[in-house]
C-alpha cells in the first residue's frame, strides 16, 4: 500500500452559501469531513491575488473580492453568501497548495475537498455555482512556480469543465481532457473543440450519450485518455473529481457507481506512475446526491491509498460504437485506436 492520501480542507467552506434549495450547499462538503476525519489532512492557506490572476482578470478579481461581507445573486446558478470570497480563495489556495505539496515530496497523492467548486469559472466571469476556476489556477501555479511543460488535467465531472478548456485553449503546456454528458450545461465540449493556434490538438473533449456506465467510461478511459496521455508524458496529473455523473445524481443523466470513479481514478493514479513520479492531485467539483458523494469520494480516497480498482466488467456494443467513432476523431492528433 502507498503512503496514505494527504486531504486539503477547511471547514470554512461550510460558510459559503449558494441560497435555499441550492444543490451546492453546505452539507456536500460536511459529509465529506465526517468522511476523512482520522485521515492525514492539511489546512490551506488562501490564495494569492497573483495565483489567481495567472486565469482570471483583475478586474474581475476586484469585482468579486467587492462582495466580501454581501449576498449577491451573480447568474440564475450562481450566488454568493458573506463568507463565499473567503471560502473560494480558499478553495483556489486548496488547489495551490496541494500542487506545492506535490511538487516538493511530501505526498504523491492527494484529494483537495473544497467548495465552492471552479471547472465553471471562465477568466472574467462566475459561471455554473463557480466563482475562481481552482484545478486551472493549480496548473498555471504548477508551471509558473515549478517549472512544468506538461500537465494533464482530466475532468470527469458529468458536466463539461468549460473554463478551464478555454483557460488553456491555445497553449500546449496543459492538455485537458473531458469525459462529459453531451448536450448537458454548459452546452459546450463538442467533439470538434480540440484547440486553438499553439493548442491545436491538445483539447480532447469525449462527450457521451445519458446513461454511459462504469465499464463505457472505463473503455473510453483506456482506448482514448491512456493512449493520448502515454505520447503526452504528462509531468502532472490533476483531476476535475466530480460526482455528478453517478447514477443517483439528481443533476445528471449517466449511470456510473462508486466503483466506477474508483476505477477511474485507478487509470488516472497509473498515469500518474508511468509518467509523473506518482504525482496525482484531484479536485472537487460536482456532486450532489449526499450518499453517492461520499461513497463516490471513499472509493477514490482507497484507490490513492494504492488499493487496487475494480473491475468494470464489459462495455455494451452501443457504447463501443461511440468510442470508435471518438477514437477515430482524435487520432488526427493523437496515436489512439
Amino acid at each position: 500500500m502507498a503512503a496514505e492520501t494527504l486531504v486539503i480542507t477547511d471547514e470554512f467552506m461550510l460558510r459559503h452559501d449558494g441560497g435555499p434549495g441550492h444543490p451546492e450547499r453546505p452539507e456536500r462538503l460536511g459529509v465529506l469531513l465526517d468522511l476523512v476525519k482520522g485521515r492525514r489532512h492539511a489546512k490551506p492557506r488562501a490564495a494569492t491575488r497573483e495565483q489567481i490572476e495567472r486565469i482570471h482578470d483583475p478586474r474581475y478579481l476586484s469585482v468579486i473580492d467587492s462582495m466580501r461581507g454581501r449576498s449577491v445573486q451573480l447568474d440564475p446558478d450562481t450566488a454568493v453568501s458573506p463568507d463565499s470570497v473567503e471560502a473560494a480563495y480558499l478553495a483556489s489556495g486548496a488547489a495551490v497548495d496541494m500542487t506545492d505539496v506535490l511538487m516538493s515530496g511530501e505526498a504523491t497523492r492527494c484529494f483537495a475537498l473544497v467548495r465552492p467548486p471552479g471547472h465553471h469559472a471562465e477568466a472574467d466571469r462566475a459561471m455554473g455555482f463557480c466563482l475562481f476556476n481552482n484545478i486551472a489556477i493549480a496548473a498555471a501555479h504548477a508551471i509558473e512556480q515549478h517549472g512544468l511543460e506538461r500537465v494533464l488535467i482530466v475532468d470527469w465531472d458529468v458536466h463539461h469543465g468549460n473554463g478551464t478548456q478555454h483557460a488553456f485553449e491555445s497553449r500546449r503546456d496543459v492538455l485537458v481532457f473531458n469525459a462529459h454528458q453531451d448536450r448537458l450545461f454548459p452546452d459546450t465540449g463538442n467533439v470538434d473543440e480540440t484547440g486553438i493556434r499553439d493548442g491545436a490538438g491538445f483539447t480532447v473533449n469525449a462527450p457521451l450519450p445519458p446513461g454511459v456506465d462504469d465499464a463505457g467510461y472505463v473503455e473510453l478511459f483506456k482506448r482514448l485518455l491512456v493512449p493520448i496521455a502515454d505520447a503526452y508524458r504528462p509531468q502532472l496529473i490533476l483531476v476535475s473529481a466530480g460526482f455528478d455523473a453517478h447514477r443517483d445524481d439528481p443533476l445528471g443523466g449517466m449511470n456510473l457507481t462508486a466503483d466506477g470513479f474508483a476505477a477511474l481514478c485507478g487509470i488516472a493514479r497509473g498515469i500518474a506512475d508511468r509518467h509523473a513520479s506518482g504525482r496525482i492531485g484531484l479536485i472537487l467539483e460536482g456532486g450532489y446526491h449526499l450518499g453517492a458523494l461520499g461513497d463516490s469520494v471513499a472509493a477514490c480516497l482507497r484507490i490513492l491509498d494504492g488499493a487496487d480498482p475494480p473491475h468494470a466488467g464489459s462495455c455494451d456494443p452501443n457504447t463501443r460504437a461511440i468510442i470508435d467513432r471518438l477514437c477515430r476523431f482524435h487520432e488526427q492528433h493523437w496515436p489512439v485506436k
